[in-house]
């Protein structure tokens, strides 16, 4: 059987195969990195044939499965039925149906994302986001970066942990590429990726799980983090019959 997929420094993944589906390119990478049987088919053809990935080669599969989540995520349904707004493919991946895919088969089971912009921000506030980075993409919970130029996002990434504590890195899609993404280019908007240099919306985790799914986690659930110093006044509220209240990160 073929070992499990993996991204490190210095690999080399598959690469989009249209100049529109780096967005799909990156949520395919991102379902084969929590799926095994999923990217042994991709990958090798191997295990039973997946509707939607059809192909001879692992580019004509990869190709096939980009279709697939193009279709998905530029469509006017979500994948829970409802109605959303449909996106030229011409224009490539909306953050909105790349953040359903994520959250359906994409990485691990309940893991919820949301969007944010970070396009207008200082560099003080650019380190700090790229810092809760670092806390919220694990192993099985990827981000995705839309990066561009100063006027428009012009390309997607699939954001990985590193195998140090703190480092991130870039699944860059046009090239197959895996890259370190540093703070201090994040901050300075001095990315090469793709040839972009602008970070402008993070697809990210939430660092909370979904509850009442009806499926199976693969991984514990988070626990928010306590704070270990209450207030006075929280204090007070306790000692007159009152209940003592965590906050959550």
């Amino acid at each position: 059987m073929s070992a499990p997929f993996r991204l490190t420094t210095g690999s080399s993944g598959p690469r989009q195969q249209s100049p529109t589906t780096c967005g799909s390119a990156c949520a395919t990478v991102a379902r084969m990195l929590v799926d095994a049987p999923f990217s042994r088919w991709v990958v090798h053809g191997e295990g039973h044939p997946v509707p939607g990935a059809e192909g001879r080669t692992q580019a004509e599969r990869f190709a096939s499965w980009e279709r697939t989540v193009q279709a998905r995520t530029n469509g006017w349904t979500t994948p829970a039925g409802g109605m959303t707004i449909a996106w030229p493919r011409a224009m490539g991946t909306p953050p909105w149906g790349l953040k359903h895919e994520l959250e359906r088969g994409s990485s691990r089971v309940g893991t919820r994302y949301r969007l944010v912009s970070v396009r207008g921000h200082s560099q003080e506030s650019l380190r700090a986001r790229y810092r809760r980075l670092t806390d919220l993409v694990v192993d099985g919970e990827p981000a995705a970066l839309y990066v561009g130029n100063t006027l428009l996002p012009r390309h997607i990434v699939l954001v990985i942990p590193g195998t140090r504590s703190g480092e991130l890195l870039a699944y860059e899609p046009s090239s197959g590429r895996v890259l370190p993404l540093t703070e201090v280019a994040f901050a300075t908007r001095r990315l090469d990726l793709g040839g972009w240099s602008v970070p402008w919306i993070l697809v990210q985790p939430t660092g909370h799980r979904r509850v009442g799914s009806g499926l199976p986690a693969v991984a514990p659930w988070r626990v928010p983090h306590l704070n270990p110093d209450p207030t006075p006044e929280a204090l007070r509220r306790a000692s007159d019959g009152g209940t003592l209240s965590s906050s959550s990160a």
